[in-house]
């Protein structure tokens, strides 16, 4: 996207405008993307050449330098945000835990975070990170490939749900599904640790009914709404209307996520389509703000 004044102003303008119109003190970003940059650029890569993890053509919007990228947010008025990272094999996840560290130390509006993956030493690291002041985990199922119920994660899910501390955890089958992706596997791990704090990304896109329900029957699993119900998505991922109450109902566990920079269109968007549900200001204020300043206890 470029950065002209013109394109500028019409990317940030109708967000600022969007937070006025619901009365909103800023927006609480769950779900954003700040990796190591070598890091970042595979990730691009990866996107650029519509893999089979994305199986659709997707052209990033916001393929800035970090900085730019930063600067970015805060214009929206973003007053928190995540650096989510993830590992897609064995070895990666301490080394990223090390970046992030790093990366929120120089950083204050963002959260803290952290993520691991199953292999020896993860109960290790995972409980050195929360003693470090990790606010938030990363964990992928679909790029990582595991099963979130692998004997090696039981010491390190006990850890997450002690503390209760939250885990962003993409387990949906989009946009292209899994090994291990789908409720079923998340409905036995919460059987196991029925006190972790999950938050479910992209609102379990496309099995939204089923993570709703699981909501429903766990109240310390939250959702986000990364990507959710956006027109790049609705064909693969149509939204039931029939589920708007049991969204209403769970307006108080529903946190606002984007994917910024990784999306194909206007950061704009990803908050329009929530007014497009017609829930209510109340409901979007507690989902772009007040669900994400209690969860992370955000003086902001």
């Amino acid at each position: 996207m470029s950065d002209d004044t013109g394109s500028l102003r019409a990317d940030i303008d109708p967000v600022l405008a969007f937070q006025e119109a619901h009365q909103l003190p800023g927006l609480v970003d769950v779900h954003t993307h700040f990796m190591p940059k070598r890091v970042m650029d595979k990730v691009w890569a990866y996107f650029d050449s519509a893999g089979p993890l994305t199986a659709i053509e997707w052209p990033i919007a916001y393929k800035l330098e970090e900085d730019v990228r930063l600067q970015r947010l805060r214009s929206y008025g973003v007053v928190a945000f995540t650096s989510l990272v993830y590992p897609h094999k064995a070895g990666m996840a301490e080394w990223l835990n090390q970046w992030a560290a790093d990366f929120a130390a120089r950083t204050p509006d963002c959260l803290h975070t952290a993520t691991f993956y199953p292999e020896e030493g993860v109960e290790k690291y995972v409980t050195s990170a929360l003693e470090s002041g990790v606010r938030v985990f990363k964990s992928h199922i679909q790029v990582g490939d595991y099963d979130p119920l692998d004997p090696l994660l039981d010491g390190a899910w006990g850890a997450l749900a002690d503390s209760r501390t939250p885990v962003v955890i993409h387990c949906g089958s989009g946009p292209a599904p899994g090994r291990y992706t789908g409720a079923p596997p998340i409905a036995e791990l919460m059987k196991r640790h029925p006190r972790l704090r999950l938050i479910i990304a992209h609102m379990g896109m496309p099995e939204y009914s089923d993570f709703l329900a699981l909501a429903e029957a766990h109240e310390t699993l939250l959702l986000d709404t990364t990507m959710a119900f956006t027109d790049f998505l609705s064909d693969r991922a149509p939204l039931d209307r029939r589920d708007l109450p049991r969204l209403r109902a769970l307006g108080d566990r529903i946190l606002f996520g984007s994917d910024f920079p990784n999306i194909p269109y206007p950061y704009v968007h990803a908050l329009e389509i929530l007014a497009n549900l017609e829930l209510g200001d109340d409901w979007i204020r507690a989902v772009c703000y007040d669900n994400g300043a209690r969860v992370f206890s955000l003086a902001v």
